[in-house]
């Protein structure tokens, strides 16, 4: 009789922080493709995005149409002092730490064995949030439940912290040759 134990599976359900990072493409995508494996075991899954707001990527159709399952949360307000931001930095400062209580609340829920905190590292980074408001979600969490952490610039505490890190490195990107951001690979 074969069993639902994969080869190498581990018997401890302790549950991963698990952080994608670096100046290459592929960190929301990496989270992403998680995501998708765990609804393949009919996990729940909350992805709530920060930095993010004002654009309308791909990611997010795509990931409505697998609601109910996969819940996904823009808490940002757009890139912060590029492109076409126009707010005032109050204003990001405030989505970003509204969007740490709501993700609070979420992993606290217990209702999602999968979190993904998609571009966190950025709010980090642009001082948008602080480290307490990231450990404060971090302890919010059960013993079985995941946590993804996606965006540059992770910084090294939280990579100390993690039980994995991936790092994406740019090597080559369309943009050097003059292709600009393409519907459905990029955006």
């Amino acid at each position: 009789m074969i069993d639902n134990v994969n080869p190498g599976e581990s018997e401890d359900k302790r549950g991963l922080l698990i952080v994608y990072t670096g100046h290459g493409k592929g960190k929301t995508t990496a989270a992403l493709g998680m995501c998708v494996r765990a609804l393949g075991y009919r996990w729940r899954v909350c992805i709530v995005q920060f930095v993010k707001g004002s654009w309308k990527y791909g990611e997010l159709r795509g990931v409505r149409r697998l609601a109910p399952e996969v819940e996904l949360h823009t808490v940002g307000e757009g890139f912060v002092g590029i492109v076409d931001d126009t707010k005032e930095r109050s204003v990001h400062i405030a989505a970003a730490k509204e969007g740490v209580a709501f993700a609070r609340e979420k992993i606290a829920s217990r209702e999602y064995p999968l979190v993904i905190l998609d571009e966190l590292n950025v709010a980090l980074k642009l001082e948008l949030i602080d480290r307490g408001d990231v450990e404060s979600l971090l302890e919010a969490r059960s013993e079985e439940q995941h946590v993804v952490i996606t965006g540059r610039d992770a910084p090294d505490w939280l990579v100390e912290r993690a039980d994995l890190v991936t790092e994406m490195k740019e090597i080559k990107h369309p943009y050097q040759q003059g292709i600009l951001a393409q519907k459905g690979i990029d955006w």
